[in-house]
């Protein structure tokens, strides 16, 4: 399912307009994008958690010259599912 199609199913889903729907869905990734830049993290409670995690500084290897390269740190936005998605996705089977 792209952008789209996640829109037009939430218009259906929740009955309104799919511009209705477009807004909101921006909105929602407006506030995860803010809430994660922020050092905080979001709690969906059964649906999953959203979070930033820190990757260390390393050393890796360029794969085809073997040469050592310094990897920077950096943080990554993360999902965590939920005990009900989860039990939802395994039990769609």
């Amino acid at each position: 399912m792209n952008r789209k199609e996640l829109i037009d199913a939430l218009a259906t889903k929740t009955g309104s307009t799919k511009a209705d729907a477009a807004r909101n869905f921006a909105a929602f990734i407006d506030v995860v994008t803010e809430t994660l830049t922020a050092g905080d993290d979001i709690s969906l409670v059964g649906f999953g958690s959203f979070e930033v995690r820190e990757r260390a500084a390393r050393t890796g290897r360029n794969p085809a010259t073997g040469a050592e390269l310094k990897i920077a740190a950096s943080k990554s936005p993360a999902f965590k599912p939920g005990a009900t998605l989860k039990s939802a996705v395994n039990d769609s089977k």
